[in-house]
């Protein structure tokens, strides 16, 4: 599988760099989730703009790293989605489980938003 993995403090980037994310590339996509998360990265970044074509294998992945950044306390969030992935997400009814933004800008916005109000609320208690 080819990706590229960008750390920063409150986040990592993951940029896909496959055509296909299918039963072939999901598995090691799985795995490279759960180990990020497991060296304490609690949201993430999954850029999928190279990304061409995806089945349900692929799709289960990217349920897997909405899984485990919810249950650290995180985000998991896509971008780069072509109209391929857009349909499959949408067919499987899950447009409103998964984020989804139109670029990696406006993930990492939406990760320091987030971060800044969990910090309030932890002040407000």
């Amino acid at each position: 599988m080819k990706f590229t993995v960008d750390k920063h403090e409150k986040y990592v980037l993951i940029k896909l760099n496959e055509s296909k994310l299918n039963s072939l590339i999901s598995p090691q996509l799985k795995s490279e989730l759960i180990l990020t998360n497991t060296e304490g990265q609690r949201n993430m970044i999954l850029d999928l703009s190279a990304v061409k074509y995806s089945d349900s294998s692929g799709l289960g992945s990217l349920l897997v790293g909405h899984r485990i950044c919810k249950n650290s306390d995180g985000v998991f969030i896509l971008t780069g989605i072509n109209e391929n992935i857009s349909r499959l997400i949408s067919i499987s009814q899950l447009e409103n489980v998964l984020t989804i933004v139109g670029s990696v800008e406006e993930g990492i916005d939406l990760i320091f938003m987030e971060e800044i109000e969990k910090e309030l609320k932890k002040e407000a208690r």
